[in-house]
Formats: C-alpha cells, structure tokens, sequence
C-alpha cells in the first residue's frame, strides 16, 4: 500500500468520525430548548461549512497524482485541524 494510499484512508476515517460527531450534535441541537436552539444551529452549520471544506480536500488528495499529494499535505491537515477543533469546542457548549 502506498503512503498516499494509507493517508487517503486515515483521513477518510477521521472525515467519518467528524460526520457521526456532527450528526450526533444536530441530533441533540434538535432536543434542545427552544430559546438555545438559534444558537446550536448557527454552530451544526458552521461545523458543517468546515466538513464540506474537508470533504473538498479529501476529494482533492483522491484525484491528484502520487507526486503532488506531498505538497497538498498542508492544506489537508489544516482542514481537519479546522474541523477538529471546531467539533471539540461544540461538544463542550452543547453540554
């Protein structure tokens, strides 16, 4: 398995992750009150702007050659950090 291969799929594991992550906050956002629900929608949608992004990146290192996906490494881990970061701070609001 190539180095591109292996981090295709470990991103695509995360990218899952963040999706299950994201559906389960949408899921209590709906059980939420009614004056604290503008705010927990206004956050599913900003988590769900940054997993398009990701989703976009993913795509992007899937459709590039072996040699360029290096380069486009950066971007990625940016992406996801982005994501990551925003679903940890979600998950300790929608607490």
């Amino acid at each position: 398995m190539s180095r591109k291969t292996e981090y295709e799929e470990k991103l695509q594991a995360q990218f899952d992750e963040f999706s299950a992550e994201i559906e389960r906050l949408k899921a209590r956002a709906d059980k939420a009150e009614a004056d604290a629900e503008p705010w927990h929608q206004k956050q599913i949608e900003v988590l769900q702007e940054k997993h398009k992004v990701a989703k976009e990146k993913l795509h992007e290192l899937r459709e590039s050659g072996d040699d360029a996906w290096e380069d486009m490494r950066d971007g990625i881990s940016s992406a996801w950090d982005s994501v990551s970061t925003a679903l940890k701070s979600a998950a300790k609001r929608f607490e």
